[in-house]
């Protein structure tokens, strides 16, 4: 392990709060049987990450970013995840944002939790593919793997904020009927975007699957809608 890196572990080490730390596999359901089984957690702000992360990524190697990606506590993660987004966004080149994404995709099994996709896929893949081939994300979302579905509907986000619906709308018929709340969430969440860009789109879609959503994802999409409309979506009046 690097200097750096072990600088970087012990600064969120020294930002933990015990009470923080108890909480967190609570709330990111790491107990067994939870969808983050496992995970460790040092119980450190994220905010106090994100300054570790500002004040270290202009001095950082991908080899030691993936030495952070690939320990156990979770707040080690997502720095290495606020790192890839502040080098992703630093670089010019093709190759080099090539590259970076290259190192996203071989290191996707440490991109394990909601946060952890909901911080760095729609900055650094979301980027790299919006004007690209999108077979990956098609890919993505059959693999079975939540996270890696996750992932790919929340790329789009990126591609929402540009106005680029075809995608994500895409997507999301394909994922609205995960058996897991985490994409329902997602894919409600992503067409709530889209209606907040363009409502007819939104509305469009949802009039046509609406009564085949999961209750999560139609009241994810519809949080911002009338309320008069809201309750006649809510009842299947629409």
């Amino acid at each position: 392990m690097s200097l750096l890196t072990e600088q970087i572990i012990e600064s969120l080490r020294d930002k933990a709060i015990p009470e923080k730390a108890a909480f967190l596999p609570k709330f990111f359901k790491a107990f067994p049987g939870g969808y983050g089984e496992g995970d460790q957690f040092l119980g450190v702000t994220v905010p106090e990450q994100r300054k570790i992360a500002k004040a270290c990524f202009r001095d950082i190697s991908l080899d030691e970013v993936s030495e952070l990606l690939q320990n156990p506590f979770h707040e080690v993660r997502l720095t290495a995840l606020m790192i890839l987004v502040y080098l992703y966004k630093q670089l010019k080149s093709e190759a080099d944002h090539h590259e970076l994404v290259e190192f996203y995709l071989h290191h996707l099994d440490w991109v394990n939790n909601w946060d952890l996709v909901d911080t760095s896929s729609h900055a650094i893949l979301g980027h790299y593919y919006w004007k690209k081939d999108k077979s990956l994300f098609y890919h993505l979302a059959g693999s079975h793997d939540l996270w890696r579905q996750r992932v790919a509907m929340i790329s789009s986000y990126f591609w929402i904020k540009k106005g680029d619906f075809a995608d994500a709308l895409a997507l999301a018929e394909i994922l609205k009927n995960h058996p897991h709340d985490l994409m329902h969430k997602a894919v409600g969440w992503m067409l709530r975007e889209i209606g907040n860009r363009d409502f007819d789109t939104e509305f469009q879609f949802l009039k046509t699957h609406y009564q085949t959503m999961p209750r999560t994802a139609l009241r994810y999409a519809i949080e911002k809608f009338p309320e008069e409309l809201r309750q006649d979506f809510l009842k299947g009046k629409i």
